[in-house]
């Protein structure tokens, strides 16, 4: 559908042009949702249009029944090593960039969110979380959490596209 409204000149995922008929206008609302998969602190919420969002050079998750390829550690003493709980909804770790470009690992408890992202990223989709309120945030470490998942921006910015 959004092939064919695309090969017709109407297909736009930006605002619709004033003279878009219903059913282009239709399509168009149609193909902006199947884009791009909602999740929590995407920023589309109305909640959520104010934070800033987060740029991320990559992402791990924890989980109790599911460590990250490549990790040695258990889930528990992944937990004592960060700093926190060990949670059975798990931990997600977002490597960012601090002040001065300082690389940063925030530990959130926004598992969601960071599957979210992973699901669109893994249909090519560049999309980064909005900031995450505190009561989100349990940790703050120097340094990246790995091994990670990278992030478009990420892989661009350490030279690892086409990789």
């Amino acid at each position: 559908m959004t092939t064919a409204a695309s090969a017709e000149g109407h297909l736009t995922y930006g605002s619709d042009p004033d003279d878009a008929t219903p059913l282009e206008r239709a399509v168009n609302a149609l193909a902006r949702e199947v884009r791009h998969y909602h999740f929590p602190g995407d920023g589309c919420l109305p909640e959520e249009e104010d934070r800033p969002t987060v740029r991320l050079a990559g992402v791990v998750v924890l989980r109790p029944a599911s460590m990250p390829s490549g990790m040695q550690e258990t889930y528990e003493e992944a937990c004592v090593r960060l700093g926190v709980e060990a949670r059975a909804e798990g931990w997600a770790l977002w490597n960012t960039w601090g002040k001065g470009g300082a690389r940063v690992t925030m530990v959130v408890s926004s598992v969601d969110t960071t599957v979210g992202l992973l699901a669109n990223w893994a249909r090519g989709r560049t999309v980064y979380p909005v900031t995450p309120v505190p009561s989100q945030i349990a940790q703050i470490h120097q340094g990246w959490a790995g091994p990670m998942t990278f992030s478009p921006l990420g892989a661009e910015q350490l030279g690892l596209t086409g990789q």
